[in-house]
């Protein structure tokens, strides 16, 4: 089985991934692979003989923090992405980055992977930065993913802005199925706003407009055009 080694693997999606893959992926903590750290980096790698890295770690909530410290939002998003695919080029290995949808401009919603992008906030410019060192390694994949935790953690959610929301476990379980993939992804669910999304799995959530969030930029059409995903999951069943 190929090797995969996934770094980030103590945050929130690591840690689902974990829990569901096989004995062929790695976790390695940040004393073993420090992405600040090329030399770091090339040396785990070279010892692990990986033919695969799922880039997860970086700084992502609370997006106000990107605000705040732009210096970590940088250095753990920008500077550790672009040492990760330095050495993933130096050694030949095929590199998967998780970015986001936020990246997309927010005014027309339904956008595809070739649409132009304009990031809405510094968490979403931190995630382009990533991605513009990713774009020039010929062997990778960019996963703009829409994707939260289950169940729904937030008590509001915002009845005006719409999105791809998919549960972080069910893209988890497709993500091999994906990993031969080059290019650019839009991986989510169906358009829909937050407060529908989360209201299926809590009824009780209570309403909030995008006005009312104080410090972080909501666009109200940051929906992406799922199609690309959907034949390829569709043909791999």
């Amino acid at each position: 089985m190929t090797k995969i080694i996934v770094t980030g693997g103590s945050g929130r999606f690591g840690k689902i991934l974990k829990k569901i893959s096989k004995k062929n992926y790695k976790f390695p903590n940040k004393n073993e692979l420090n992405i600040m750290s090329l030399n770091s980096i090339e040396k785990y790698l070279k010892k692990s003989n990986a033919k695969i890295l799922i880039h997860l770690a970086g700084l992502s909530r609370p997006m106000v923090q990107h605000e705040k410290n732009i210096t970590q939002s940088i250095n753990l998003n920008i500077i550790g992405t672009s040492n990760i695919v330095i050495a993933c080029k130096k050694l030949k290995i095929k590199l998967i980055y998780f970015s986001t949808s936020y990246i997309y401009p927010g005014d027309k919603g339904n956008y595809k992977e070739d649409d132009p992008i304009l990031p809405v906030n510094n968490y979403a410019w931190s995630k382009l930065g990533g991605e513009s060192a990713v774009q020039m390694y010929n062997n990778s994949l960019i996963i703009r993913a829409c994707m939260t935790e289950k169940p729904f953690v937030h008590n509001k959610a915002l009845t005006d802005v719409y999105l791809n929301f998919i549960f972080q476990e069910e893209i988890a379980k497709i993500l091999p199925k994906l990993i031969k993939m080059k290019g650019i992804l839009n991986v989510g669910g169906p358009i829909q706003t937050v407060y529908k999304f989360a209201c299926k799995y809590n009824p009780s959530v209570k309403k909030i407009s995008s006005i009312n969030i104080k410090n972080v930029i909501y666009k109200k059409k940051m929906s992406m055009n799922i199609s690309k995903f959907r034949k390829i999951i569709k043909k791999k069943n």
